[in-house]
């Protein structure tokens, strides 16, 4: 058997995959070449690829739009793009020129709102899903996007108190709300029901009493969502029948109701070995819906989906160099890479997420079991597992002047936000560059620094210094 690293990944996957390749033995993404990238900016650095974005877009509308038409399904399928998920401007931007509807979840999110609005990136008949606990400054500024136009703009209930004190506020326009149903969380969760949501039980009682017959309100949508993703599981299956039979007996109350949101959940790869048929769940989704509805003799409702990280999350890479190879004992051997897992990918240590971990050179090599470790003092800030049997696999390190350079990739969803993008981290190591990487008007690769390594001086500032 052949003992070169990638001999090994040709063995246990198919390569190339899925934007992934090797060109004059250098690892590309998207085609980007990252030994250029090396090069030009030196390590450790963050990458968004914009155009993938679209692209994701694009393949779930597909998606649901085949499953539509195929079953002559009644409604249509909207995609609300999750903006915590990813919050800066370029990538909302990216998202908002595929015609996506947006989902906001804090009073800060309104202002996104309105700056997008001001640079003429977002136009005032998109729909704007306001999820989260609705404190009386969220309410105020979802009440200020109305009074601008906003004509579509829905107030997901995230419980029944929220109604009453939007109901305080007085306003001359008809508020359009949505209810969300709290879910049953999996068997070994650490709690049974989710703390998002109006509970299953309360939910008829709340909408015959509260909402039938007030002319203040119009209810559009039933919104609910799986913690753990879109899976063909029966647990999944499970919420989601009791969801759209919920939506069913609304719609019997107030046949005004014409929307059902699954939410998100449509898992990007996290392996070179990942398998996920989004057609078929897809269809599955649309199936269920028909044959409820045909059961209740009601028209099928409009759908929407929130996909936050299955948006974002492929377009994104960290890229480090291994600046030294340390054997602990006589089975542990570890890479340590010039910044901190612990502050790049919070996700990795915090929830026990897995990323594509890849070299960028010396496939040629061979390779050997090891550990990842950043240069933070903290026992956390480390990567240890991944697909190979629950082992790291990388190439030999050969050559202190040809250093061995590897990625973590489709890292865009939550990891600036969690760590805190711009602020201080761990052992005041600094964050990493970010380079933007983009197609320019003829489809040629463009690529340019959004932001700098964080300096001293940013970090002493922060701290009062």
């Amino acid at each position: 058997m052949k003992n070169s690293y990638i001999d090994l990944i040709k063995q246990s996957y198919q390569f190339p995959q899925n934007g992934f390749e090797l060109q004059h033995d250098f690892l590309t993404f998207h085609g980007v070449s990252l030994h250029a990238l090396i090069q030009k900016y030196g390590t450790p650095f963050r990458i968004t690829y914009l155009p993938k974005i679209g692209e994701q877009v694009q393949k779930a509308r597909r998606i649901f739009n085949n499953a539509i038409s195929k079953n002559n399904y009644q409604g249509k399928y909207n995609y609300a793009y999750c903006t915590k998920c990813n919050h800066f401007f370029h990538v909302v931007k990216e998202a908002l020129s595929h015609q996506v509807h947006l989902e906001t979840s804090s009073p800060n999110d309104i202002d996104l709102v309105i700056n997008l609005f001001k640079k003429g990136i977002f136009d005032k008949k998109k729909t704007i899903l306001h999820n989260g606990f609705k404190t009386d400054g969220y309410i105020s500024r979802i009440f200020e996007l109305q009074s601008l136009g906003f004509e579509n703009s829905i107030i997901i209930l995230d419980s029944i108190s929220e109604l009453s004190r939007i109901l305080k506020i007085s306003t001359k326009f008809q508020i359009k709300i949505g209810i969300r149903m709290a879910i049953n969380e999996r068997v070994n969760a650490a709690y049974n029901t989710s703390r998002l949501g109006i509970r299953y039980e309360d939910i008829i009682d709340f909408v015959e009493k509260e909402i039938q017959g007030n002319e203040r309100i119009d209810l559009k949508m039933l919104h609910f969502f799986v913690d753990s993703g879109i899976k063909d599981s029966i647990y999944y299956w499970g919420e989601f029948q009791k969801a759209i039979e919920l939506y069913s007996e609304i719609k019997k109350i107030i046949p005004s109701i014409d929307s059902f949101n699954i939410g998100g959940g449509f898992p990007i790869q996290n392996h070179l070995g990942f398998q996920y048929d989004f057609e078929s769940m897809a269809e599955k989704i649309i199936k269920n819906i028909i044959n409820t509805c045909r059961f209740h003799n009601i028209k099928e409702p409009d759908l929407f989906s929130e996909f936050g990280q299955y948006t974002v999350g492929e377009s994104g890479a960290i890229i480090f160099q291994v600046i030294e190879e340390k054997q602990q004992n006589d089975t542990e051997l570890w890479y340590i890479i010039d910044n901190s897992l612990l502050n790049t990918i919070p996700d990795a240590w915090a929830m026990h997420e897995k990323f594509i971990l890849l070299p960028i050179n010396k496939w040629e090599n061979g390779y050997q079991k090891v550990h990842i470790g950043g240069i933070s003092c903290d026992h956390s800030d480390y990567y240890n597992s991944e697909d190979l049997n629950q082992e790291i696999h990388l190439p030999k390190m050969d050559d202190e002047k040809d250093p061995l350079y590897i990625g973590f990739f489709h890292t865009a969803a939550y990891q600036d936000a969690v760590s805190g993008y711009g602020g201080i981290k761990h052992c005041l190591v600094p964050s990493p560059k970010h380079i933007i990487i983009d197609k320019d008007a003829s489809g040629n690769l463009i690529d340019f620094l959004y932001s700098d390594e964080q300096s001293t001086d940013d970090v002493l500032r922060i701290l009062g210094y």
